[in-house]
C-alpha cells in the first residue's frame, strides 16, 4: 500500500487548488490511512533563526511544507549518523528524529541545506484521497533521488 512512499509529486497545470500551483512534493508516509508529504520547492519567508525560540542558532532556511499544522516544524534529512530516531523513507532519506540534535549540528556546521530540509506545516490526505487526485490528473508522479529532494531548486530535475 505504500507505493507512493519516497515519490515526488509535481502539480499538473490543471490542479484545482491554488495552494498547490507549481508545487513539488516529497511523500514521507503512505498507508491505508492516507498520506503525508512536504512541499520541497517553496521557501518560507523567514529563516529558522528568525523564530523566537530558535534565535540563538545560525541562519537556516525553512520551507513551506504545506497547509496542515503550520504551528509545528517537521524535517527530512540524510544524516542518520548525526540525528537519531529518524524513520527511513528511502535510500538515505529519513523523516524526523531528534530535533535537538538537528539544532546542535546546524550550529556546529555539520549539516547543510544539502543534508536537511525543515518545514513549517505539511500536506496530508485521508485514505484514498491522494490516489483520487492522481487519477484525476492533479499530480504527476516521479521517482525521487537524494539529489532531487535536497536540491535548492528541485524544479531543475523535473
Amino acid at each position: 500500500m505504500n507505493h507512493l512512499l519516497g515519490k515526488i509529486l509535481v502539480s499538473s497545470p490543471t490542479i484545482g487548488d491554488e495552494n498547490f500551483k507549481n508545487t513539488i512534493l516529497f511523500i514521507v508516509e503512505h498507508n491505508e490511512k492516507g498520506a503525508i508529504g512536504f512541499v520541497i520547492n517553496k521557501i518560507f519567508e523567514h529563516s529558522l533563526n528568525e523564530l523566537t525560540e530558535f534565535s540563538h542558532i545560525r541562519s537556516f532556511p525553512l520551507y513551506k511544507g504545506g497547509p496542515v499544522d503550520k504551528e509545528h516544524l517537521f524535517f527530512i534529512h540524510c544524516k542518520n549518523n548525526l540525528i537519531d530516531n529518524g524513520s527511513l523513507i528511502m535510500d538515505n532519506i529519513y523523516f524526523g528524529g531528534n530535533f535537538n540534535q538537528v539544532i546542535t549540528e546546524i550550529n556546529n556546521k555539520n549539516v547543510s541545506t544539502m543534508d536537511i530540509k525543515i518545514f513549517i506545516g505539511y500536506c496530508g490526505w485521508n485514505a484514498n484521497e491522494l490516489e483520487t487526485e492522481i487519477a484525476e490528473g492533479s499530480w504527476l508522479v516521479f521517482d525521487s533521488s537524494i539529489e532531487m529532494v535536497f536540491a535548492q531548486n528541485p524544479d531543475l530535475f523535473i
